[in-house]
Order: C-alpha cells, then structure tokens, then sequence
C-alpha cells in the first residue's frame, strides 16, 4: 500500500468541476511555471514596518534582499532536493522554483538600518521609522 493524498478515484477525468479546475491549475499551470508566490504579511507600528514571507525550505544564502531608490526587492529560490534512488513520489505539491516580490517603501525609513532575518521558515524584513520632523513656523499675512 503506498501513501497517496486522495483526489478523484480517476485522475485523468474529474467528475466534478472542482476536480476539473484542481487538475488544471495544479498540473497544466504548476508545471510550466518555474516559480512559486510566498505569502506575504505586512504590518507597521510607531517605530517600524515589518514585512515577512513564509518561505520555508530555503537557505539564508539563496535570498537577496535589495533597497534601490525607494524600492524593497526580496527575490530567492527553493531547489527541489535531488532524487535519491529507491525513493518514489507519489505526489509532490510543494512548490519549487524562483520568486521576486517588490514594495514600494514611504520615505520616512531608516535606510542604514534596515535589516533581514530568518527564522523558522519565515524571512522578515525590519524597516525602522526615522523620527518624525515638525517643521512649524509662522507665517506673516501680508
């Protein structure tokens, strides 16, 4: 007996349109597309921005994380782990391949302090406020 998620009891023709749509994007879409869409989650307090993605399976060294003129990029890449003999899959539903995500950043960061971990499958990326300049001044009517 071997270990098989449960689908349709014939793969090749879906009864229903739901199994239709999970044969179509899951085969035609995944194996043309050499790239995978991580979530994202976003979020901002006084002090900071913080973005994170929930990359899971892949190294510290295969991230590029890169600020040019206001632009946040984070790109990367999840290799499929090499076949080993004697091993068969049955079913493969992780995704693999590259990824690039891009965001545009207000002004008011920190740039010299921007920074990146990863932990636990998650890469989250620190974006610190700088203080918040008042500029006041009175203005004569003339």
């Amino acid at each position: 007996m071997k270990l098989v998620r449960f689908n349709q009891p014939d793969p090749y023709f879906p009864n229903t349109f739901s199994g239709m749509l999970d044969k179509f994007f899951n085969e035609n879409m995944g194996s043309t597309l050499n790239q995978f869409n991580p979530a994202v989650d976003i979020s901002e307090d006084d002090s900071s921005y913080e973005i994170q993605l929930a990359v899971p399976g892949i190294q510290k060294k295969d991230f590029k994380v890169e600020l040019v003129d206001g632009k946040l990029t984070i790109s990367g890449e999840r290799k499929m782990e090499e076949k080993k003999e004697g091993k068969n899959y049955h079913s493969v539903e992780t995704q693999y391949g590259s990824f690039s995500k891009s965001f545009f950043v207000p002004d008011d960061i920190k740039v010299e302090e921007v920074g990146a971990t990863y932990e636990d499958g998650l890469l989250k990326v620190h974006l610190p406020k700088s203080e918040k300049k008042v500029v006041k001044a009175a203005i004569e009517v003339k």
